[in-house]
């Protein structure tokens, strides 16, 4: 049975990046996976949260990096009340903790970069291009430092010898429906869907012979109804592996140069 969009078991919905977006955020982003639309936009703050201040000297703290995450009333049916609920708080926790796994602290120094992850249409699969954008748009807000690949701008705020971007960030959603296995949920499948998987990765690394897939940095997984076996489980990590590929593409394509490597 073909699936609603049409689309195959292990086809990303179509992707449109509009960079720079306009904002007066050092990096902006409006991204869509199908009818799924964000805006994502890095914003860097000299200094950083009172915990994280080097108390020896605070002009050599580590720096820091945090996300919010929001949707637009209009992003669904019916419109939705702002603030921020549980859902939204689990969600940008989720957003920060991904991209925090590509940066050097040190090397980024004493500043925060807030990652703003705002939902303008939902059609599933929010989070995990949240985490896709705002990689992108974190990148070209650590371009946007002058830093170069010692870690250091004019004023020597950084530490030598560090890249502030160690690795790339991407993330994607597959899940089990009546079509089997499948990659890139929207909300039709999605609200279905008898296992539901969120998973994020790092970039994996090209080579002559092709790429290879990169590393685990978080799966959400859950049964919706009935439990299900580690098969199943290992399909879709490698659907997942295979849709964080075919994203991490599309990021390096984007960012040229500014791509971590």
């Amino acid at each position: 049975m073909p699936r609603p969009s049409g689309r195959e078991p292990g086809q990303l919905r179509e992707l449109t990046v509009q960079r720079p977006f306009p904002s007066a955020a050092a990096g902006s982003v409006l991204i869509a996976a199908g009818d799924t639309v964000l805006l994502c936009t890095a914003s860097v703050t000299e200094g950083v949260p009172p915990w994280r201040v080097n108390r020896e000297d605070p002009a050599r703290s580590k720096g820091w990096v945090t996300a919010e995450y929001a949707m637009h009333p209009g992003s669904t049916p019916g419109r939705k009340s702002r603030g921020t609920d549980g859902r939204a708080t689990e969600i940008q926790r989720l957003i920060g903790r991904s991209l925090r796994a590509a940066v050097d602290f040190a090397a980024l120094g004493n500043r925060t970069i807030t990652v703003d992850c705002d939902v303008m249409q939902a059609d599933g699969g929010t989070r995990t291009l949240a985490i896709t954008g705002g990689f992108i748009a974190l990148a070209d807000a650590v371009a946007s430092l002058g830093l170069d690949r010692a870690g250091l701008n004019g004023r020597g705020n950084g530490r030598p010898g560090g890249q502030v971007l160690t690795r790339s960030i991407a993330a994607v959603s597959v899940g089990v429906t009546s079509e089997g296995c499948v990659l890139d949920l929207d909300y039709a499948e999605d609200s279905r869907a008898a296992v539901d998987l969120n998973v994020v990765m790092t970039g994996g690394t090209t080579t002559p012979e092709g790429d290879t897939p990169g590393d685990y940095i978080e799966v959400q997984g859950t049964a919706e109804r009935e439990p299900f076996p580690r098969p199943v489980l290992d399909e879709l990590l490698d659907l997942a592996a295979a849709g964080c590929a075919g994203l991490t593409a599309l990021q390096r394509e984007l960012l040229g140069e500014r791509f971590p490597g």
